[in-house]
């Protein structure tokens, strides 16, 4: 297991790369180039310049999260084709600056969905909290312009040039079905898988958060079936996921240890957090410690490292902890526990593991 930690840049978050190289074991950094649009190329001398950034602080580039798709890919019109290309020339360029892993995700419109972004915890922490009734009940307009107002910093999957044009959007998909849905993302798996392998590059597409269909959109990366179905559509080492144990386990249905014995020559990339989960359908995200939440956390890192996983980790959303100011969701503290819990659970296995094979040898 390779640990990697998500940065949003400099002057776009309250995290320095110093801070991230003095946590134990983080050897790289989950970056993007958040101020270009979804569709459009990236240019070479901004991916130059963050890799250098990087580097100097003694941190890899490896895994991007995300290259953006623009709805219009996801929607299946003509100009689709268009930021394909731009989609395929950005990989290219990813390719020669070493990436290894692009997550990204194939949601309509919203990226994840939470009512309240700083609820308050019974220790004093606050978190984020999806509260169901709300989510089934509100204006999704009102619900964009909540989100909006929270923070000074880019929230990655609301960004205004996309959501300014809601209502556009929601007419757009007003008749496109899953299986719609399903046609559009075998279309761009078509076309980029190709390009992804012969930049060695793995494509990880990330689950829907939260894993249902909401406010009457589609939704596809939801289940352990859905995602078999996803892998047999391009059956390439270069067609993964970002197996997201906090988005699945906001389904108590979704079983995540028997996705990463079934997908693990596939998960190039994994989200490692927690979350509690409530009969009334709520949830809010949790310290990553499996107790506090709803989610193995114990079993999930158990089951990456007996099937040996290499891929990249990396803690995903935390609490707010200590009066941090930060990105909701992405601040230093949490995170670094998570971290360490994470690391914890890894020695316990392989020591369990070193043990188990002693012992067979000296019988």
């Amino acid at each position: 297991m390779r640990m990697t930690f998500r940065w949003f840049g400099t002057g776009n978050d309250t995290i320095s790369l110093a801070q991230i190289r003095q946590i134990p074991g983080v050897e790289g950094i989950v970056w993007s180039l958040h101020d270009m649009p979804a569709g459009e190329e990236w240019p070479m001398e901004k991916i130059l310049a963050l890799r250098d950034e990087a580097h100097a602080a003694g941190l890899n580039i490896d895994v991007v999260e995300s290259v953006n798709i623009h709805e219009d890919i996801k929607l299946g019109l003509p100009s689709r084709d268009v930021y394909i290309e731009n989609y395929k020339r950005t990989l290219e360029k990813l390719g020669q600056v070493g990436v290894k892993v692009v997550c990204y995700n194939f949601m309509p419109v919203f990226d994840w969905l939470r009512t309240e972004l700083h609820k308050e915890m019974e220790d004093g922490s606050t978190a984020l909290f999806y509260e169901k009734s709300r989510i089934d009940n509100i204006d999704p307009f009102e619900l964009v312009r909540q989100i909006n107002e929270n923070s000074e910093l880019t929230m990655p999957g609301w960004e205004p040039e996309r959501l300014s044009h809601l209502t556009a959007l929601f007419e757009a998909y007003k008749d496109v079905t899953q299986e719609d849905l399903w046609e559009n993302v075998r279309y761009f798996l078509d076309e980029i898988i190709p390009v992804a392998a012969r930049n060695g590059i793995k494509m990880a597409i990330h689950p829907d958060d939260p894993p249902w269909p909401i406010f009457g959109l589609p939704r596809i990366m939801t289940s352990q079936a859905n995602f078999r179905r996803f892998l047999a559509l391009h059956d390439s080492p270069s067609n993964g996921i970002t197996l997201c144990s906090g988005s699945l386990g906001a389904n108590p249905a979704n079983d995540i240890v028997s996705m990463i014995h079934e997908f693990a020559d596939r998960i190039p990339f994994a989200h490692i957090r927690n979350v509690r989960v409530y009969e009334n359908g709520d949830f809010i995200e949790t310290s990553h410690r499996t107790q506090d939440g709803s989610v193995d956390i114990a079993g999930i890192v158990k089951a990456y490292h007996d099937v040996g996983f290499t891929g990249y980790a990396r803690p995903d959303h935390g609490r707010h902890l200590w009066g941090e100011v930060c990105r909701p969701g992405y601040g230093l503290y949490d995170r670094a526990l998570g971290i360490m819990y994470l690391w914890g659970l890894w020695d316990a296995a392989a020591r369990a593991a070193a043990d188990a094979k002693a012992k067979e040898a000296a019988v």
